[in-house]
């Protein structure tokens, strides 16, 4: 089937017009949602067969969506009853959510894209499942990604894996979406779930959220449990909302929060944390902005932050162009530290599955799997890690002590210099082409800062270079997601620079 027009989702692709009033789900937020529910114009379970109608209709195109649960029905039908009973769970309350495929999920395959992990799947939730299930979320399936979340080869193509193949930019289909949460931000681009969950060691929230024109909230390391997540680094990951709307994310963030006994960095959280993210569309007025522009992204995407700087100014905020320090040794330092700590993390998890046992058994495998080398063959990430220093190391220790300490400066010591309450940068360039011979384009510095300090980031539409939307991350100190949530919030209000995608079959 060949779309030439932008596709907005409506109830009717899921039943006759006559059934239900129509709902445009590319701009429905979850309080809209909500509200027709609670008014009985809508029901979750409607709402979740609109959801299947939408992936069944147009993922042949994207191959976003991975595996569907079963159960999704059963669900959205609970949350009715619940409805009808008094019994809400709150704003999340028959919402359907996709999670990206490196979540456990009891019941469904969970991968990580590896087909070495295709066999038995999770034995219980992961703890930010748990958190979805109890605020009466829909867990609709899971979502492509890059393998191993873009730490398998020197050289990936972000957006394949061996079990979900190549996922497509649903904006331009030849171009890539950025990973590695490919999958979670393809699908909430193209309106097949209300909400993704990506996950995030640097760049893999924001970078697909910018290049599909999403918000993607790379929350305060601790505020998200990590436990039951397939992970890169205890030191940096975390995951987050991708939505289409800023209060979608917040309303997400929220239910995702919350402390778990398994996940030492959720105790760090302050008790003075709200446990509701407010959001004032005027927080810009007389807010001081740093705009760090990255001219290496080119010249299109830095007359996107120059419109970005104006629209920041009409709002009422103070704009003031800022460099950051200490990048160049952010970047020596960042990946040496990563593949002691994946070497670490990932023989922990694997503990926890049946399959390959350790880091070692995972190689051997990808070696002895030809399907695993149909896009890409090297897994020089997985040597490397494997052959890295423990983390017991005197030098591995040094390097990740100023490596933490560089990047939590890096942003500290520019608000406090420049009197910030936030600094804003170009999130992505224009989506490149899809190559599995040529890999990634890499040139993406704007997450380091916050992913490697453990601060938040939200990245929220800005602009387009021609058909291809281009992001802006908001960043600012630990603990202030609220402060980032409601800045991005009075800047998406204002500029509504989201388009929904056309699924072009290419651009110039």
């Amino acid at each position: 089937m060949r779309f030439t027009t932008p596709l907005v989702l409506l109830a009717t692709l899921a039943a006759p017009v006559s059934a239900a009033p129509a709902f445009d789900l590319d701009r429905a937020t979850i309080p809209d949602l909500q509200r027709s529910m609670d008014h009985g114009r809508l029901t979750a379970a409607r709402l979740t067969d609109m959801y299947l109608a939408r992936i069944r209709a147009l993922d042949g195109r994207l191959n976003s969506v991975m595996l569907l649960d079963p159960t999704a029905t059963d669900q959205a039908k609970a949350s009715d009853r619940r409805r009808r009973e008094g019994r809400s769970r709150g704003p999340l309350d028959g919402i359907p959510v996709l999670l990206k495929d490196n979540v456990d999920t009891a019941g469904l395959r969970t991968t990580a894209g590896s087909r070495a992990l295709m066999g038995t799947p999770p034995a219980k939730d992961a703890f930010l499942v748990q958190r979805l299930r109890a605020a009466g979320a829909v867990i609709l399936g899971k979502a492509n990604l890059s393998e191993w979340a873009n730490f398998r080869a020197a050289k990936p193509t972000s957006g394949w894996s061996g079990v979900g193949g190549q996922t497509h930019n649903p904006y331009v289909l030849d171009r890539n979406p950025c990973g590695s949460s490919a999958g979670s931000g393809a699908a909430i681009a193209a309106s097949l779930a209300q909400v993704a969950i990506g996950t995030e060691t640097d760049g893999s929230v924001v970078c697909p959220a910018g290049m599909t024109g999403l918000v993607g909230h790379k929350p305060t390391l601790g505020l998200v449990s990590r436990t039951g997540v397939v992970p890169i680094s205890a030191e940096q990951d975390t995951a987050g909302p991708m939505t289409r709307h800023v209060v979608d994310s917040a309303i997400t963030l929220a239910a995702l929060r919350g402390r778990d006994p398994q996940d030492p960095a959720t105790r760090a959280v302050p008790a003075n944390q709200p446990r509701d993210y407010r959001l004032d569309e005027r927080s810009l007025k007389g807010a001081r902005i740093g705009l760090w522009r990255l001219p290496v992204l080119g010249p299109d995407v830095d007359a996107v932050m120059t419109r970005s700087a104006e629209q920041l100014r009409a709002r009422g905020a103070q704009v003031v162009e800022i460099q950051m320090p200490y990048q160049e040794r952010l970047a020596q330092l960042e990946i040496p530290a990563l593949l002691t700590e994946f070497h670490r993390d990932i023989d922990k998890y694997l503990a926890t599955r049946k399959g390959p046992r350790d880091l070692a058994a995972l190689i051997e495998y990808n070696k002895s799997d030809p399907l695993e080398r149909t896009c890409f063959e090297g897994q020089e990430l997985f040597e490397a890690a494997l052959a890295a220093p423990p983390p017991t190391d005197p030098g591995y220790q040094a390097g990740r002590r100023e490596l933490t300490d560089l990047a939590k400066r890096s942003i500290d010591e520019t608000l406090a210099r420049h009197r910030l309450d936030a600094i804003v940068a170009p999130t992505n360039p224009p989506a490149w082409k899809t190559n599995c011979a040529t890999g990634d384009n890499d040139i993406i510095p704007s997450s380091t800062p916050a992913a490697v300090s453990g601060y938040p980031a939200v990245t929220v539409p800005a602009g387009f270079v021609g058909e291809l939307p281009v992001g802006l991350s908001f960043m600012a100190g630990r603990w202030a997601d609220g402060k980032l949530l409601s800045l991005a919030y009075s800047f998406e209000q204002h500029t509504e620079a989201r388009k929904p995608p056309k699924f072009l079959p290419t651009t110039p």
